[in-house]
């Protein structure tokens, strides 16, 4: 499938309603992330990649969006990117997805730093940000950890 211009942003995987996956929990959103975007022309694995995953309502996957390349432990994204691209694509949800090329999946203080943020913006605009997936080597156990499994996601 080609990537539509969607006001500004590239935004990847726009599929007929009927066909929208679903993206209920880590490892379907890890399925995803392993066949749309980790095989994406603009996808480096030699260094930090950040995307989104757009969901509906009914938590349905509805495209996807890169953010951005880093260098190969630092990636800077800012909330106010991510959520101009969840505003412009029409999410109900989303997912922040991206890669560690050491291959350990284990956040670190900037990953949890971030997902903090996102959250207390996410929940001021209504907007429910349900996971963000850090990815390794798939050879290793799972090859993501979900920050919502590990209880970074709490309500105050």
């Amino acid at each position: 499938m080609h990537p539509h211009q969607f006001n500004l942003i590239a935004l990847h995987d726009r599929p007929a309603p009927s066909t929208l996956p679903h993206g209920d929990n880590p490892a379907q959103i890890s399925a995803y992330y392993r066949e749309h975007i980790e095989t994406a022309d603009s996808y480096q694995p030699t260094v930090e990649n950040a995307a989104l995953i757009f969901l509906s309502t009914r938590r349905k996957i509805t495209g996807w969006i890169q953010l951005g390349n880093g260098t190969l432990d630092t990636l800077l994204v800012h909330p106010r990117e991510i959520f101009r691209a969840v505003l412009l694509a029409d999410a109900a949800a989303f997912v922040m997805v991206h890669n560690h090329p050491s291959g350990d999946p284990s956040p670190s203080e900037a990953d949890i730093k971030i997902t903090r943020e996102l959250i207390a913006a996410a929940k001021f605009l209504k907007i429910e940000l349900l996971d963000h997936l850090i990815f390794g080597h798939p050879q290793e156990g799972k090859g993501y950890v979900s920050l919502r499994e590990l209880g970074y996601f709490y309500t105050t």
